[in-house]
């Protein structure tokens, strides 16, 4: 047997938590000094410690914990919680990984106010571009709205495009239009020469020409893009344009490491 002391470091959990699990019910000890009151744990106990632990983590509060125990949950129930709430919990690390990109973004762009450089703002035409695509509505154009409607679209028109023996002639191209209300039509292309066809599931489209268009290249992580679309709408408003509809994203490179995308933005423009 191990005493409470030995018990919690070979748990890693505190001889005060032990004491509260001993006292609810939870867990109390093998054995119990009857002259010292001193508690002692066998290491078998330790299996339920671990599961106590684990259905903790998962957010149960401990009477929770009291019955899914009492009811012997399987070791492949458990497994399958905790790699629910692996999922969960990593999903929401990821959210706030990407809204702290974002404030730090915000942040930025406050802190250059009145001194944003519109230096690489290239006025060009930008010739008309085949694409087969797939679209999908966003609730609104803030980036953690359109990400997560973006992102799933581009494997799965690249897979597509596989099946259908057509070639990529191109990076790819995001564009955009208003739906209702705030909503917006996020539409994931990936450039090819291919002819519209009825049996094909995913439609090719042809972009028209753009005359003129205010580009820049924006780079790294597209949470972070909103300082560059600000950059190019003062170079709009400064050189006495105005934006026609929403930019084009082209999709120059896309490494696993998103801090080292290349993103030219492409807003159509012209005098009022």
């Amino acid at each position: 047997m191990f005493t409470i002391g030995d018990f919690a470091h070979l748990g890693r959990v505190s001889v005060r938590m032990l004491r509260h699990y001993d006292a609810v019910g939870l867990l109390p000890p093998a054995h119990v000094d009857p002259a010292s009151g001193y508690r002692f744990y066998e290491v078998a106990q330790l299996s339920r410690l671990n599961r106590l632990v684990a259905l903790k983590d998962l957010g149960l509060t401990l009477d929770q914990v009291k019955v899914v125990l009492d009811e012997q949950i399987s070791l492949e129930q458990l497994q399958g919680m905790l790699s629910l709430r692996r999922a969960q919990l990593r999903q929401q690390i990821a959210a706030d990984e990407a809204r702290l990109r974002r404030v730090e973004a915000r942040l930025r762009a406050i802190e250059r106010e009145g001194v944003m450089h519109t230096d690489d703002i290239v006025l060009k035409k930008i010739d008309p571009v085949r694409v087969a695509r797939l679209t999908e509505k966003a609730v609104s154009y803030a980036p953690e709205d359109i990400g997560p409607v973006i992102q799933p679209l581009y494997p799965e028109i690249c897979a597509r495009l596989e099946r259908a023996g057509i070639a990529i002639t191109g990076p790819g191209i995001a564009t955009y239009e208003p739906a209702e209300g705030d909503g917006v039509l996020v539409h994931a292309g990936m450039q090819v020469a291919a002819p519209p066809a009825p049996e094909l599931d995913f439609e090719i489209v042809d972009l028209p020409v753009i005359e003129q268009a205010a580009t820049a290249i924006h780079r790294g992580s597209m949470d972070l893009i909103d300082e560059t679309y600000q950059s190019v709408a003062r170079w709009i408003e400064d050189n006495g344009y105005q934006q026609r509809g929403f930019a084009r994203e082209i999709y120059l490179h896309c490494p696993d490491d998103v801090a080292d995308w290349v993103t030219e933005i492409q807003m159509a423009i012209s005098k009022p």
